[in-house]
Parts: C-alpha cells; structure tokens; sequence
C-alpha cells in the first residue's frame, strides 16, 4: 500500500499537475557516459545539466536521492513520472541486451581478467604458448587510448587505472558468476555508507581508546582487512613475474611485478573507505 502510494499518488499524479515529486533509490548512481544520462538503479533517469546546475551529487544526507531532487526543482527543473516504458522498438532492446548487459558487463570482465591475469602469466610457465605483441600491446593500448579520450584530465590517471581495472575484472567477473548462478553473496544488499555513520564509527573508535582490550581487539582489525583471494593472485603474478625475469623474452615481468603490487594492495585493504 505505502508503495502504491508513493508511485501512483504521489509521483504519478504530481507528474500530471507538473507539481514536484521526489526521486527515490537507495543505489549508487552510475553514470552512462555513451548515453549521455544519469541514472539510478530504480529506473530514474537524470540530465547532466540538471545534476551539474543543481550542485552535483552529494552523500551529506541520508537521502541523498531527495536532496538532489529539490536542489533540481529549486533550480526551474521539471520530472516527469512514466508508470510504463512502451514503444521500444525490438531490436533496441536487442541491442540493449548484447551490447551493455552481455558484452560490456560480462564478456568484457571475464576476458580483461582471464587474458591479463591467467592466460598471460601461464603463457611465460609454457614457452611454448607465444601471444603475439599485436594481441598482448598494440589492440590493448589502442582501445585503453581511446575510451580515455573522453576524460583528458584524468589522463595522468591512465597508467594506474589500467593495473586497478585488472584487480577490478577480477571483482566484477566473481560478481557476474555469483549473479548468474545466484550463489554465495547473490541476494546481500549492502547499504550505501553514509557521512553520519562514518562520524559514528569514529566517535566509537575514539571513545574505545581509553579501553585497552577495546584498543587491542580494534587494532586486531587488520586481519579482518585482508583478501586472500588478491593475495594469492598477487604471489601467483609475482612468481610468473620473477620466472620471466630470469628464462622469459618479451619482458613481460615489468608488466607483472606492477601488477603484483596493484593487488597486493588491494589484498591488504588499502582500497576504498580506510577509517
């Protein structure tokens, strides 16, 4: 019922009268840069401009999603609420399908993990597998050059979001298995962290530093931080990478040992929200 309402009264109707209605989600926004929209997971679709103009996106609140929208309507901005999607052609959504879903967030994942972290490696254990520079340098570097076209001020950034895309096909392909054959982790939803309880981990961190076995059990923590399974790739690349150093030919350690390192650090949980 509270549903029906929201969606049929609320946004339905107060998209006919053109009188504001706000956006909801609880997922994080994902930018759909060959599109050109904003958009969220619940289906609502956002301009740019409106976003830019509104002040941007900005996690301050705990409803983030509503801050947004009235910053957008105090700004002149419309929304428009539509109850069913029609008129799509079929072979768009075909197209939808292959392209976005299937290739760009399936296939795309599992190739940048399985050629780059294990096909390649193993290739240097069995001399007799050659890859040739064509396929491992020359196609790469040229599809890396020209997705970053789009961003050129972040192009000093290229070098190393090339090593952590690696780390992150390997998240994404584990992602996509779970997904598909809905195991493990499938059906977990983890709440987006907010500012406040970001200032309340930190509040109780600093209240427990007057409690020495507070203390000693909050600084046992970093075990907890630890991802085996970047580890283990991190010894295996190394190892490949030492192996190519001393028998190898096409220098392919330089690419490894980086490599090592990039999921090394993200083994020992040094990637994201440190507190």
């Amino acid at each position: 019922m509270s549903l029906d309402y929201h969606f049929t009264v609320e946004q339905e109707v107060g998209s006919a009268t053109h009188a504001f209605f706000g956006f909801n989600g609880k997922k994080l926004p994902a930018l759909l840069r060959d599109f050109g929209i904003f958009t969220k997971r619940t289906a609502g679709i956002w301009r740019i401009a409106a976003i830019n103009e509104a002040g941007g996106w900005k996690d301050r609140t705990t409803v983030e999603d509503m801050d947004l929208a009235v910053r957008a309507s105090l700004r002149g901005w419309k929304f428009l609420y539509l109850g069913d999607l029609q008129k799509v052609r079929f072979w768009k959504k075909v197209y939808v399908i292959y392209s976005f879903f299937f290739v760009r967030k399936i296939i795309a994942h599992m190739v940048t993990f399985f050629f780059y972290c294990v096909v390649l490696p193993l290739t240097i254990l069995v001399p007799e597998v050659k890859v040739p520079l064509w396929g491992s340098v020359y196609i790469p570097s040229i599809i890396t050059i020209l997705n970053s076209v789009g961003t050129p001020r972040s192009i000093h950034l290229l070098f190393y979001w090339i090593l952590f895309e690696n780390v992150m096909s390997l998240h994404r392909t584990k992602a996509t298995l779970i997904g598909l054959f809905e195991t493990g982790r499938a059906n977990e939803w983890v709440v987006t962290e907010k500012l406040g309880d970001v200032a309340k981990k930190v509040a109780e961190a600093n209240k427990n530093k007057t409690n020495s076995k507070a203390v000693k059990r909050y600084r046992s923590k970093f075990t907890d931080r630890l991802n085996t399974l970047e580890l283990g790739f991190s010894a295996f690349l190394f190892l490949c990478g030492c192996f190519d150093f001393m028998y190898g030919k096409n220098n392919y350690f330089i690419y490894l040992w980086l490599q090592t390192i990039t999921f090394f650090i993200t083994g020992i949980g040094y990637v994201g929200t440190i507190i």
